[in-house]
């Protein structure tokens, strides 16, 4: 049985939390494979964009060797936030599909609903809760062991 693309993005998280970074994983995908991956890396980088998403969309890029990833898809463990729905908007990334919801930061179906805006050039087809169970449990523990 073959592992989910959201499991593999939680896998990415689990190595960003063993490195001391929020868990946030992603994983672009195109005609069923993974095609780029990452964690995120604000701290690791020292770069506040170095976000799991960015990270995985400039890999996904220069592979592909262009800026529009038209025919891919993009699973992530946590909503994305302002930044990460405009690269995901920008990318063209025909469909996302994200695990937890962030009330707080997230910007797809909480906060400013990036794609929902009249200015946004481009809307993906949005899925999110998969995997959210253990996706919002890994950003639980980690933030919990932390205070």
């Amino acid at each position: 049985m073959s592992r989910s693309f959201m499991d593999q993005a939680l896998d990415l998280a689990r190595a960003a939390a063993a490195a001391g970074e929020v868990p946030v994983g992603c994983v672009v995908v195109r005609d069923g494979a993974v095609i780029a991956g990452a964690a995120n890396r604000t701290l690791t980088d020292r770069d506040p964009t170095a976000h799991a998403e960015i990270v995985a969309l400039r890999e996904a890029a220069r592979i592909l060797d262009t800026e529009r990833l038209t025919d891919c898809d993009l699973y992530v463990t946590l909503e994305p936030c302002a930044m990460c729905a405009g690269a995901i908007s920008f990318a063209r990334i025909r469909r996302l599909y994200y695990g937890a919801a962030d009330p707080k930061g997230g910007a797809v179906d909480n906060g400013v609903r990036f794609f929902e805006a009249a200015t946004c050039h481009h809307r993906p087809e949005v899925y999110g809760e998969i995997g959210e169970r253990e996706a919002s449990a890994l950003l639980k523990d980690f933030f919990a062991a932390r205070r």
